[in-house]
Order: C-alpha cells, then sequence, then structure tokens
C-alpha cells in the first residue's frame, strides 16, 4: 500500500487540540514553544484555552492549525511519504514537514497570510459559503454567471464558492433554485481563494520572496496543479496563486491515485480530508495519523 500524508486547512480546528501532546511529548511541545516563540505570543494558550473566538481568528487559527498538525507529525514518529499535500493553508503544513520551511517561518508566513487575508476585504464585505448536492459543473456555470470564485472543489457534490457578499448570496440563491441540497454561508472571518483577496496574494509575495523555500524531502502536490512540485520557485508561485484561486482537492486526490498512492494519511486536527477521500475515489482509503 502506497500512502500520502494529508494536513487539514482551516476549519478543523477545536479548542484543546494538542495539548495532551504538548503535556506529555517533549517533541510536540518544542512545536508549540518554537511557535509562541517565532511570533512573539502565546498562541499556544489560545490553543489550548480558547476562547473559541479568539482561536477562529484568521490571524489564529492558520498558524495554530499548522503548529498541532507538525507537533502530532513529530510525536508519532511517523515516517515521511514520498508526496504530501495540505488542502489551503495545508500546503505550508505539508511544506513544513517536507523540511522546505522551517517551523518558524512557517508560523511567521501563515501569521501575516491571515492578517493580509484580512486587511484585503473589509469585514462583512465578503462571504464564503458552501453548495452541497451539485455537480462541479452545474456550480461552475452558476457562479460564473455571478462573476462569483471558485474557492473549494472538495469532492463530488462539495463545493465552496467565494467573494463579494451580495455576489455570493445571489450564487447561493440560484444553487437552491437548481436543487442544490443546502446552499449556506461558513463562519470565516474572510472571503477565502477568491480574486478580491488581490492585495493579500501581493503582500504574501513580498513575504515568501524574503524567505528561504528549500527542495522539499517529498514533493508537494500542489493545489495549483494537481501535480507533484519541487522546485522553490514554483512553490513560491503557487503559494501566492492559491490566495486568489481555489484549491482543487478533488482532482487532487484522482491524482494521487494516478501516481499509485492507495491511502491518504491525515495529520493533524479532524477528519475533513479523511472524509473526502473515500468520496472522491472509491479505490482510495482514508485515515487519521496514529499518535
Amino acid at each position: 500500500m502506497s500512502s500520502i500524508l494529508v494536513f487539514p486547512g482551516q476549519g478543523s480546528q477545536t479548542v484543546g487540540m494538542g495539548r495532551e501532546l504538548y503535556e506529555t511529548n517533549a517533541a510536540a511541545r518544542a512545536v508549540f514553544d518554537e511557535v509562541d516563540d517565532a511570533l512573539n505570543q502565546k498562541l499556544s494558550d489560545i490553543i489550548f484555552n480558547g476562547p473559541m473566538e479568539d482561536l477562529t481568528l484568521t490571524t489564529n487559527v492558520q498558524p495554530a492549525i499548522m503548529a498541532t498538525s507538525i507537533a502530532m507529525l513529530r510525536a508519532s514518529g511517523a515516517a515521511l511519504t514520498e508526496y504530501v499535500a495540505g488542502h489551503s493553508l495545508g500546503e505550508y503544513t505539508a511544506l513544513c514537514a517536507a523540511g522546505a520551511l522551517s517551523v518558524a517561518d512557517t508560523a511567521r508566513l501563515l501569521r501575516l497570510r491571515g492578517d493580509a487575508m484580512q486587511r484585503a476585504v473589509p469585514v462583512g464585505a465578503g462571504l464564503t459559503a458552501v453548495i452541497l448536492g451539485l455537480d462541479i459543473d452545474t456550480v461552475r456555470d452558476i457562479y460564473a454567471k455571478n462573476d462569483c470564485d471558485l474557492a473549494n472543489d472538495n469532492c463530488p457534490g462539495q463545493v465552496v464558492i467565494s467573494g463579494a457578499r451580495d455576489i455570493v448570496e445571489k450564487t447561493l440563491e440560484d444553487a437552491k433554485n437548481a436543487g442544490a441540497k443546502r446552499a449556506m454561508p461558513l463562519a470565516l472571518s474572510v472571503p477565502v481563494h477568491c480574486r478580491i483577496q488581490a492585495p493579500a496574494a501581493e503582500e504574501m509575495r513580498a513575504a515568501l520572496e524574503n524567505t528561504e523555500i528549500k527542495t522539499p524531502m517529498a514533493a508537494l502536490i500542489s493545489n495549483k496543479t494537481c501535480t507533484p512540485i519541487s522546485d522553490p520557485d514554483e512553490i513560491r508561485g503557487c503559494l501566492v496563486y492559491q490566495i486568489t484561486h481555489g484549491v482543487r482537492w478533488r482532482e487532487s486526490v484522482l491524482a494521487m491515485h494516478d501516481l499509485g498512492i492507495t491511502e491518504t494519511i491525515e495529520v493533524g486536527p479532524g477528519a475533513v480530508l479523511t472524509g473526502l477521500t473515500k468520496r472522491i475515489c472509491a479505490d482510495m482509503e482514508g485515515k487519521k495519523l496514529e499518535v
């Protein structure tokens, strides 16, 4: 059986994630301490104790999910697989796991990413929403008509859209009229993976140009290309691109299958990606990393 380590994105967080590992495992504790030092903030206190409204702030949740995922990986002692992948911010975690980015640099980049995304769109001006029960081609026709953006193609029947609030709301109504089982906003503080995040993309471009990215020890299956990439400059470009463009997760999992991968191992809080694997490809299994 050929496996791949995959790392989750925003939405997998829970208050208290990683706390037991911090208390019992030196390798995990070192990760959380390094993130706290890099950010000059006791982010670990928010992760372990909340409140949830502070943890879910974009500026906190992105480095928090990364820290928890890397802590779990290092505590487990699991071997690196030939390929890695991550959903949205999970790409940064995957690159950290593969040795392309240090823990400290990954934390600082994700803090900047969260802050830049928040600055790019005035509070309340944007919206991210999920559409369930329609195939991707039907959703594509609807959001293209409304000039909305595809944020995530997660699996058959689950698509996330994003953009200006009025445009997203109109797209949700059209999706309901087209027979969607559910079409509803998501509890995110910013619209994600859409064109109105262009200012954030430029901030990340500058930051990434000034951050050392090494050739990863495991190739990254990119959210942009759905193919393995290892060149540091290409990685930089893909990380900038994903700020304003959608996550092609369904296609990425199918690409994993074409590479001979038969199992995804989700490293991090929650089990969102594990649940998606089987829904995307019946010949693949999804499981959580055992820590």
